[in-house]
């Protein structure tokens, strides 16, 4: 009973001392995943867990490509 419960009190403060997780895109890919995971064999839990991951990646893809601002005069194109 006391390794049980000194096992459940380690995993809840592993959880409580990560910081707010950012899932844009997360479940959508998860519950896509999940889904193309179940009918591609029974995998749906790895299915999700790729989905989620490839998710994320397409949600942060075009934060990443936005144009940055060099000093340049408005207007002008770049050579």
């Amino acid at each position: 009973m006391n390794k049980t419960f000194a096992c459940a009190l380690a995993a809840v403060s592993l959880f409580a001392a990560t910081g707010a997780a950012d899932a844009k895109g997360c479940i959508k890919g998860a519950i896509v995943g999940g889904v193309a995971g179940h009918f591609a064999g029974h995998h749906g839990l790895l299915g999700a867990a790729a989905g989620c991951a490839v998710g994320h990646h397409e949600a942060n893809k075009p934060a990443n490509n936005q144009p940055t601002t060099t000093g340049s005069a408005p207007g002008s194109a770049p050579k």
